[in-house]
């Protein structure tokens, strides 16, 4: 019987280092949401399901540093990408797992990593990617540390797409089309608007 993946064997990796040019520029993760930031909610609510969290930043590190927890710049120049982030965050953590989910997802269901987990080892892949029973959500990831030299490697080479990326490896699908709302995100300031959460003057 396969030996199921543990909490503690978990970093979470938030993604917030891009440009969010359809919010105007505004830092995504740093906008008010609730009592606290988006990706302080993102964080709470990812925080029991993983044994430790980076956040990949690249700018305004000192506001996300704010939250007590490292902040990953990407490795690469130019903002180029999540595969950028990726790449941080299996350079830095020190576990053997790396989660990976968005900064502007407010919707984080309690068994993410569980789900995830458990594809990865049924599958015995290096990699498991949420599929929302339409499309791929490449963004949402567990991986093992073992793919860090490939990932390197496609980045040497110039690769910058998630989806073209993961057939270089062992990978998997894993089912999440009974909670599409896990894959909502707030990309415009209607997006935010439509979250209830339209304040910009803060």
């Amino acid at each position: 019987m396969t030996t199921a993946i543990q909490a503690d064997d978990i970093t979470a990796l938030v993604l917030a280092g891009g440009k969010s040019r359809r919010m105007g520029g505004r830092d995504k993760g740093l906008l008010p949401f609730g009592d606290s930031l988006l990706v302080g909610h993102v964080i709470d609510a990812i925080r029991p399901q993983v044994g430790a969290i980076l956040i990949s930043a690249n700018r305004n590190q000192a506001d996300y540093a704010q939250f007590g927890y490292p902040v990953v710049a990407d490795p690469l120049d130019d903002y180029q990408g999540p595969l950028a982030g990726f790449l941080g965050g299996l350079q830095q953590m020190r576990t053997d797992y790396l989660l990976t989910l968005p900064c502007d997802g407010p919707v984080v269901v309690a068994d993410l990593v569980a789900r995830l987990a458990r594809g990865l080892k049924d599958a015995d892949a290096d990699i498991a990617v949420a599929h929302d029973g339409k499309r791929l959500q490449p963004v949402y990831t567990l991986m093992h540390r073992r793919v860090l030299a490939d990932l390197s490697a496609a980045l040497e080479e110039g690769e910058r797409k998630i989806d073209r990326w993961f057939p270089r490896n062992s990978w998997v699908r894993v089912d999440f089309s009974d909670v599409p709302e896990q894959f909502s995100n707030i990309n415009t300031p209607d997006d935010y608007a439509s979250a209830g959460q339209a304040r910009f003057d803060t």
